[in-house]
């Protein structure tokens, strides 16, 4: 059993970056092992995820990433808890088992309707940038844009993080279980260790040359200088130590006193790239409640997260556009494929224009889900070809803005989690340390996001501010589309997924596959998937998205064909409750 020893260990092993490993990873059936000696109703639900079967279930039901995070939040609302309590202990177990994905520190969005109230509310958990950050942060001393990579390892791209605020803040509005009982199965986990799943290994191996340049991370994730291998059990008792302490003193121990000086030093002493964050960046900290973006389609309404993320804007943008449109013959049509590829390359034109920080830039939510402009915008889909090329709309302002366009590269990594409980509240959270591994810097037994370079790289562009540029306090802009759907007024369909920008195309085709295809959400979450976003057209390899690429190719599109690892987590709801978990990871769906 190998330990979390705070020595050091330096080990290089490798040079494919993180994403790269990922990309590699078939569907997680060589899991099972990993998981081997939990509840047989574990094993139901990845039988009936091999069959391309929904999980069904009557009174409540929770899809997540990992098994052992799903059964921490089954236990909860076993025991009669609600969404919001099994969110905290899916979280701090995710933190624990698919630390490369999210955890303390990073952000999340939650979207939460609440069964007594029929109201849906959003809380905006998303990481900050330092006090001290200037314009020039992510630029060389040239003023050009760093290399993406050069700019995340180390303290430079570390935002204050937000999770720990945000599940302290749904625990007080909708828990009832006590709040240290919550945090006690990862304890108990992270004491006794865990099984490092395949995934985790594979990708661990692709990104150990980076996780080597801090000595704390390398020496937990390569102990004896090589990278843990799928089976080995992994302890991390200073993440224990630290739950033990929030347990305790609740989380303002995170944002106040020694973890937050330790989280401090970290990132200011990061070597060869050390950040700015301080002691304040954390203490004055604060969730947000944001007004819900709800965008109608075909007698549904769409409800997710507005500014910062833009995935509730362009979500809601691609089905207005399509409004018009009939998708049924599906999703191997070439012409239902040019409709939602166009529609998207429409959609990220708007957000790459338009989209920030709302209370830093005025963003024209109302303007860019208005029908009247969605109806025009659609009516450029009208052609029979790929549109040669698209530019952002003119949206209703409440007064005129002009930006430039971002090019802020937003990588994948992040994790989704679903979850209905027996009084009817519905939870859709997306959580996240940005690109696989965050920083790579690690305190406290958890990593440090690198959400940073989700701003824009670039201030400016030919003299015109860019929404998306770094200011100290701002937080950046962010695709995670943590989504309900209603039909008249009640949920029907809670819906995310992790995967940078992709998760736009990602949260979007699987509504459309419920809605239009009929699906359930078995077959939902496992539709082939053709994303676009800026133009070329991306098919998932080994499908049979990929054999779209001679249709598209034929009315213009340029195609790449490649691994797409989503990890949507879909729940159904209805007469009975159906969960659907994504085939492409190791995550189930679970409910009684």
């Amino acid at each position: 059993m190998r330990k979390f020893l705070m020595c050091v260990l330096v080990a290089a092993a490798g040079s494919a970056s993180a994403q790269q490993a990922a990309d590699a990873i078939a569907p997680e059936a060589a899991s099972r092992g990993a998981f081997q000696g939990m509840s047989p109703a574990v094993g139901a639900a990845f039988a009936a995820k091999d069959a391309g079967k929904p999980v069904e279930a009557q009174n409540w039901m929770v899809a997540a990433a990992n098994p052992l995070a799903v059964q921490a939040g089954a236990d909860v609302l076993a025991a009669g808890g609600t969404a919001a309590d099994a969110l905290v202990a899916v979280q701090v177990m995710l933190g624990l088992v698919e630390p490369q994905s999210s955890g303390l520190g990073g952000g999340a969005f939650l979207v939460w309707y609440d069964a007594e109230s029929g109201e849906i509310t959003t809380i905006d958990g998303r990481e900050t940038a330092p006090l001290a950050v200037t314009p020039t942060l992510f630029q060389d001393a040239a003023g050009e844009p760093l290399k993406f990579f050069d700019a995340v390892v180390g303290g430079r791209s570390v935002g204050t993080p937000g999770t720990p605020a945000l599940l302290a803040e749904i625990h007080k509005r909708w828990g009832r279980a006590d709040w240290a009982s919550l945090l006690a199965p990862a304890i108990a986990r992270a004491e006794a260790g865990f099984a490092v799943s395949p995934r985790l290994a594979q990708l661990v191996a692709g990104d150990a040359e980076r996780l080597a340049q801090s000595d704390i991370t390398a020496a937990y994730f390569m102990p004896d200088g090589a990278p843990v291998e799928a089976g080995e059990i992994l302890v991390n008792q200073p993440y224990a130590e630290t739950l033990k302490m929030l347990g305790e003193e609740g989380v303002g121990a995170f944002y106040a006193g020694d973890l937050a000086k330790s989280i401090v030093a970290t990132v200011q002493g990061a070597k060869g790239n050390p950040g700015v964050l301080s002691e304040v960046d954390l203490a004055i900290y604060r969730v947000k409640e944001r007004a819900a973006v709800c965008a109608p389609y075909r007698a549904h309404e769409v409800c997710g997260m507005g500014p910062p993320s833009s995935g509730a804007l362009a979500i809601g943008q691609m089905l207005g556009m399509l409004e018009g449109y009939d998708l049924s013959a599906g999703p191997q049509d070439i012409t239902v494929r040019r409709l939602m590829g166009d529609a998207a390359r429409l959609a990220f034109a708007d957000r790459g224009r338009y989209v920030a920080d709302s209370d830093y830039v005025p963003v024209p939510v109302a303007g860019m889900i208005d029908p009247a402009y969605l109806t025009e915008r659609g009516a450029l889909l009208s052609g029979d070809d790929a549109l040669p090329e698209v530019a952002p709309g003119t949206p209703a302002f409440d007064h005129a803005l002009l930006w430039a366009d971002d090019a802020a590269i937003e990588l994948p990594s992040t994790s989704h989690i679903s979850i209905v409980d027996g009084a009817g509240n519905v939870a859709s959270m997306t959580t996240t340390i940005e690109n696989g591994f965050g920083s790579r810097l690690m305190v406290g037994g958890f990593l440090l996001n690198n959400e940073l370079t989700d701003f824009s790289f670039r201030s400016h562009q030919e003299g015109v501010p860019v929404a998306n540029r770094v200011e100290p306090g701002k937080r950046p802009r962010s695709s995670m589309a943590p989504t309900i759907v209603l039909k008249d007024g009640a949920p029907v369909l809670a819906a995310g997924s992790p995967g940078g920008s992709r998760i736009i195309g990602y949260t979007t085709q699987a509504i459309i596959a419920v809605i239009d295809w009929g699906m359930d959400v078995q077959q939902a979450v496992g539709v082939p998937h053709a994303v676009n976003r800026f133009g070329t057209y991306d098919l998932e390899e080994g499908t049979d998205a990929a054999t779209l690429a001679e249709g598209l190719g034929e009315i213009g599109y340029e195609t790449g064909v490649r691994a797409l690892t989503s990890g949507l987590h879909l729940i159904a709801i209805g007469d009975t409750l159906q969960g659907g978990a994504d085939p492409r990871r190791e995550g189930i769906a679970l409910g009684d």
